[in-house]
């Protein structure tokens, strides 16, 4: 019997996505599979998948099938966030780090999962709790930027309860290994395998002394506390704007791992995606002649 008995599908809110939907609809009537959709993603387009809640989604689908890019594949993996249900990413656009496939490769991908023969990359989530009491979860970054026009983003780093270092940035990015690839790279962080579970802590732009970033095991909780010389910071969530910073105010940040499972197909690897999108091709080497 076939892993695949049912797909839920979470789609980019505006990329044409109609080509990749009908070849997985094609493929499931075949099979008698199922395919659910978000109400609000699948009502827009003409097509037969089924709209549920995102819970039912969640519960009923044996795999999840991310339309879009990286964005839409973060999406997906926080709405499965602490669920075995594995998420299989299809590129519509630019290449991105957490798509698999492209839309001519779905057939064949799908079949490939559900003969088993595939792997599963398991990817960390950091999370925390909001002043106001919303709990967060992101697999790129927790980012406290500096609002415009307010001051610089100062704050003290303690872990496990010890003080360690005070940053005053124009923003601080608390990053997974996975997101170790965005914000966090062009703060200057490092390059991190997906197979790595850590927390890196960046400063973006920093005006202290002290400008280095940190690694920490996902084993260490993380506090954030806004010094009374803190302009106002808005907290962004994988790059969404989700709430509001004011000096005295402290978060918390702690890891979980192995939040979400990434379908890998063994088509690209992490290194090969990188080269490509960072564009890394090393030393310029050139040849000086002897005299």
């Amino acid at each position: 019997m076939g892993m695949v008995h049912t797909v839920g599908l979470v789609l980019h809110p505006r990329r044409d996505s109609k080509a990749a939907i009908e070849a997985i609809i094609d493929w499931a009537k075949a099979r008698e599979v199922t395919v659910l959709g978000l109400p609000d993603e699948v009502d827009r387009i003409d097509c037969s998948a089924v709209a549920v809640s995102a819970d039912d989604l969640v519960g009923r689908a044996s795999l999840v099938v991310s339309l879009g890019g990286d964005g839409t594949m973060l999406r997906s993996m926080r709405l499965l966030s602490g669920k075995p249900t594995p998420v299989l990413g299809v590129n519509l656009g630019r290449l991105g780090f957490l798509a698999e496939i492209s839309v001519e490769e779905l057939p064949d991908a799908l079949s490939a999962i559900d003969a088993h023969r595939f792997t599963v990359e398991p990817r960390m989530a950091v999370r925390t709790r909001l002043p106001d009491g919303t709990p967060v979860t992101a697999f790129n970054d927790i980012a406290l930027v500096r609002t415009p026009g307010h001051g610089l983003a100062a704050i003290a780093i303690s872990m496990q309860g010890y003080p360690f270092v005070r940053y005053a940035a124009d923003a601080l990015i608390v990053a997974t290994s996975t997101g170790s690839t965005a914000y966090s790279f062009s703060a200057g962080g490092p390059i991190v395998s997906p197979t790595v579970e850590g927390i890196l802590v960046v400063p973006a732009a920093a005006h202290s002394a002290f400008n280095r970033a940190l690694v920490l095991s996902p084993n260490e909780d993380l506090d954030l506390e806004l010094l009374p010389t803190s302009g106002q910071l808005v907290v962004e969530v994988d790059g969404q704007v989700l709430g509001e910073l004011n000096a005295g105010d402290t978060l918390t940040v702690s890891a979980t791992p192995a939040a979400a499972k990434v379908v890998r197909l063994g088509y690209t690897t992490f290194y090969e995606r990188a080269r490509r999108k960072l564009q890394v091709n090393g030393s310029l080497e050139v040849e000086i002649p002897f005299s």
